[in-house]
């Protein structure tokens, strides 16, 4: 059910890659003769081949079709929003509040909105219109997880042309057609050797070069990829035995080279996307549960998790890592940590929301009046959720200061969240809209400096 608070124009849609393809055709271009019309049909064919590979780099710029956007940055390209809230916050243009249960976050694309709940023993991928919260469909995908936290999702989904993928708790994998929803295939973690983490699985899938690839855990390989068409296996890291923990991949290019890069419980990996093969490995400390995407900063890697982990920077000299510094004065335990002009941002256990200096570590300032929680990054200001008290804060930094610009309570907050879980859910401003959830309820607000796109 949708409460609307203020009708918004419906987005265009766009081409499925973010690859502008002209409505028209010019008859000049086809009297060329026989060459030229198997030109023509060589650039079809591989405008076809970019659609079916799924890369998520081939979304426009302004969509945001994974897990802390196209690059896993957290940062949006977006301009022109609002750089101060009125003192009641920004206009709310919607409410949907049948999202289910869950800490499921948000991928949207052109002018939809995709993410996962529970309802009953039903855990679902569900399409809501991105600027009106309508219901476009919702696909049941596999049963309810149970834990102690709260039950359901806890995982981003990712879209990559015509396609969704969704990695629920219990370790199953689906991929739907955007367009309704309908299953094309499905797998489980337990297939590839995995076993099922305490907290369920929460890694978001990364999609590439026709690829989607995740972290089973287990002696057959702890990271994995699968043919994002068909779902079928093409490689495993069959000498990397590591548990599945909560962390999601990212790619990098590291000395000209692209990696793909994952957080492990044991170790930080470099992988090579072609074949699986381990590139290198450095050891890491994580305690419990390891949560926080890895950062790439230039090329190097930023790794940092709680439970006293602490923070660390990795060089790699060709495929050789070294640790440039290691410490404990940033511990992310989850709310993720954000990359802007060479200073590293996020929550730290104990010490609250911190600006981190990339070069040795420190601190250039710490603010503990700000609660737990987690942000994102857009148009020079950050957009915090408080985890306990569902303040949204719209935050000015820089590693002289920091500068609220605005705040207000996300209303109506669950009153069916777990009494242990909180509001985890990461806010994501795409298109000039702010999107925020507390379970059941999918809240956006408009922040375009304008008013809403």
């Amino acid at each position: 059910m949708v409460v609307d608070s203020g009708t918004l124009p419906h987005e265009p849609n766009r081409s499925a890659a973010g690859a502008e393809i002209p409505a028209t055709i010019n008859p000049d271009f086809l009297t060329g003769g026989m060459k030229m019309q198997r030109i023509y049909c060589f650039v079809l064919m591989l405008l076809a081949t970019a659609l079916l590979s799924g890369s998520i780099r081939g979304q426009q710029s302004t969509d945001w079709p994974g897990w802390r956007g196209a690059d896993r940055s957290d940062r949006s390209s977006e301009t022109g929003l609002l750089q101060k809230w009125p003192s009641d916050g920004p206009e709310k243009a919607w409410t949907f509040d049948e999202a289910g249960f869950g800490y499921a976050g948000f991928s949207v694309v052109g002018d939809r909105l995709y993410t996962m709940g529970l309802d009953g023993d039903s855990e679902f991928a569900l399409c809501l219109n991105a600027a009106t919260g309508e219901k476009i469909w919702q696909t049941p995908c596999t049963g309810r997880f149970a834990n102690g936290w709260g039950d359901g999702p806890r995982s981003t989904p990712t879209v990559a042309g015509d396609s969704v993928y969704c990695l629920f708790p219990n370790g199953t994998l689906v991929c739907l057609k955007t367009s309704d929803g309908s299953e094309v295939w499905k797998r489980t973690m337990q297939d590839l050797g995995g076993e099922t983490p305490d907290w369920g699985f929460s890694e978001s899938p990364l999609v590439d070069g026709g690829r989607v690839v995740c972290t089973p855990g287990g002696p057959k390989g702890a990271i994995a990829a699968l043919d994002a068409v068909s779902g079928e296996t093409l490689w495993q890291t069959s000498e990397l035995d590591s548990r599945a923990h909560y962390s999601s991949l990212i790619i990098m290019n590291i000395n000209d080279s692209q990696q793909y890069v994952q957080l492990l419980v044991d170790k930080v990996v470099g992988i090579n996307p072609d074949d699986g093969k381990v590139l290198w490995q450095s050891d890491w400390h994580g305690r419990v549960a390891v949560i926080p995407t890895p950062v790439d900063i230039n090329g190097q890697v930023y790794v940092t998790s709680g439970y006293n982990a602490g923070s660390r920077l990795i060089g790699l000299d060709g495929n050789k890592p070294e640790i440039v510094w290691d410490g404990r004065k940033v511990r992310n335990h989850h709310g993720g940590m954000i990359l802007v002009d060479g200073s590293v941002y996020g929550y730290s256990d104990d010490v609250g929301f911190v600006c981190q200096k990339v070069d040795d570590g420190d601190l250039h300032w710490n603010n503990k009046e700000i609660g737990k929680g987690c942000c994102t990054w857009a148009d020079g200001r950050f957009y915090f959720v408080e985890e306990d008290t569902g303040n949204v804060l719209l935050l000015e930094a820089n590693p002289e200061k920091l500068k609220m610009q605005g705040k207000f309570t996300m209303e109506p907050q669950s009153e069916n969240r777990n009494p242990r879980g909180r509001i985890w859910v990461h806010p994501v401003v795409v298109n000039g809209r702010l999107y925020v959830r507390d379970q059941e309820f999918i809240h956006c607000y408009n922040v375009a400096a304008g008013g809403g796109k």
